[in-house]
């Protein structure tokens, strides 16, 4: 069952990889590259404090939280871990692999890409009003892209990814759930 398991991961990272142009290329290297989300985290951080107000000083950190411990967990203790070498890596694959964008540290065992798209956008889908579905959506679609960056350019295998973007939610349903707690009429201290 397990090489059942690693020989699927081996053929989607290598049909990802195949089928590919110049414009999804450039277009899954700005997904994949953290300079973009800085900025766009930037934006998304004002919003949030705009729409909260005082409450931005729960939503906020606990926002950080969220990606912070996704992170943490994935590249101090997945990583070394596990040990799985990165597609690009794999010394099986990487000759038949296109590296378009390089290929990253040894291992890949969880995405950290995945994982911290993914507790970002599935903590702000909970916290935020139904009125603001439309952007709800938008973070998902998101994090779905960078997360397909990383199996396109041959960083991570899908089940990677996959793990990634399960740590994610899990960081997101903890800080969104003590979010909610510590904002219930009936929970004190209130925060307006």
């Amino acid at each position: 069952m397990i090489e059942q398991l690693q020989a699927l991961d081996r053929w989607l990272v290598v049909a990802a990889n195949s089928h590919r142009t110049p414009k999804l290329d450039a277009l899954m290297i700005f997904f994949t590259e953290r300079e973009v989300w800085f900025p766009a985290y930037f934006v998304l951080l004002v919003l949030l404090s705009y729409l909260y107000k005082r409450r931005a000083l729960l939503v906020v950190p606990l926002l950080g939280l969220s990606v912070g411990l996704a992170d943490l967990i994935s590249s101090r203790f997945f990583k070394p871990y596990f040990a799985r070498l990165r597609p690009c890596h794999d010394p099986e694959l990487s000759a038949t692999l296109n590296l378009i964008h390089g290929c990253g540290g040894q291992f890949g065992f969880l995405s950290s890409h995945a994982a911290n798209a993914f507790a970002f956008a599935i903590f702000v889908n909970l916290v935020l009003p139904r009125q603001y579905r439309v952007a709800k959506w938008l973070l998902l679609v998101w994090a779905v892209l960078v997360s397909y960056s990383r199996i396109y350019l041959a960083a991570h295998f899908a089940s990677d990814v996959l793990a990634g973007a399960t740590l994610g939610t899990l960081t997101a349903l903890l800080s969104a759930t003590i979010y909610k707690r510590l904002t219930t009429p009936d929970f004190s201290p209130r925060i307006s």
